[in-house]
């Protein structure tokens, strides 16, 4: 596997993201974090999705933080400061599960996990939240779900996977601004292209859309049809905190208020004015939602 590395000069200056980043090698890949909090502090494990990286969380650790949480961001490979297989071959779902979960459990032990998943941050914590469910104390699901094919997903998803394969040069940082209600300012809009400094680094998010099953028959139906047979069955405690403003992964919420045990008899929160990206747009108010439930 060919592996490309952002040279570190292109997060200089980042606004409002001072956590200096920590490395370790993961099968031969290095994958990249952040964290800020206690280092005794129960851990929050924030998960981004397609195609930020840790740096969507910048509002949300500082809040985690000063409520005495371990707040725990990684950039998942292909993103961010981790490394970026050079192909889109090179990414599948079960390679990007195996990834995040050899970081959180056997380089960092984390024990007692609340998960903190949006995006994809969700299709892989609630994978590994079904398959090693003794780290976890509680998960937290934001716009997201995990879909098996089974069901076809919203045209607007579609004219999104469209959009980045058909792309000659893909323009990540309009990508996610299309996600938002806010407003980016230039130096945000940097921040999100950073990761990227050519189109060749780009595999990681040109080959995301394309591991979502779509179809019964997809690679990774299987495990993910295993992990919803699991999810039913476990009660550890869970929130679904999705905005009022998320086409793409609305219609996931009540499904899984329905299906999880933990869920059941639960307020889950609406986060307002916010879109598929709730936690740039409201990361704050995302944040103290998960205080509050970690403190409940």
């Amino acid at each position: 596997m060919r592996l490309l590395r952002t040279p570190d000069d292109r997060f200089a200056d980042l606004p409002d993201f001072p956590y200096p980043p920590r490395y370790a090698d993961v099968d031969g890949v290095r994958m990249a974090w952040v964290e800020h909090g206690p280092a005794d502090g129960e851990p929050v494990l924030l998960l981004h999705g397609e195609p930020s990286w840790s740096f969507l969380y910048r509002t949300m650790i500082p809040v985690l933080a000063a409520a005495g949480l371990r707040a725990i961001a990684p950039d998942l490979v292909g993103f961010g400061r981790s490394d970026k297989p050079a192909e889109i071959a090179d990414h599948s779902y079960a390679r990007h599960v195996e990834w995040v979960r050899a970081l959180a459990f056997d380089v960092l032990d984390l024990r007692g996990v609340t998960l903190v998943g949006q995006d994809w941050g969700g299709l892989l914590g609630l994978r590994l939240v079904a398959e090693h469910p003794e780290r976890f104390a509680r998960v937290v699901a934001a716009n997201t779900g995990l879909p098996t094919g089974d069901h076809d997903m919203p045209e607007v998803w579609w004219r999104f996977r469209r959009a980045v394969e058909k792309a000659e040069h893909l323009d990540v940082a309009r990508l996610v601004q299309s996600g938002c209600r806010t407003p980016f300012t230039d130096a945000v809009r940097a921040a999100y292209d950073a990761p990227f400094p050519d189109d060749s680094f780009t595999a990681g998010p040109r080959a995301m859309p394309t591991l979502v099953p779509t179809r019964p028959d997809d690679p990774a139906t299987e495990a993910n049809r295993a992990a919803w047979a699991t999810l039913a069955t476990l009660d550890l405690p869970f929130l679904c905190a999705f905005s009022d403003g998320d086409p793409i992964t609305a219609a996931m919420g009540p499904i899984l208020q329905r299906t999880m045990p933990g869920a059941a008899g639960r307020e889950h929160p609406t986060i307002t004015g916010a879109g598929h990206f709730l936690q740039e747009d409201a990361g704050p108010a995302l944040a103290e939602e998960v205080v509050r439930f970690v403190r409940g």
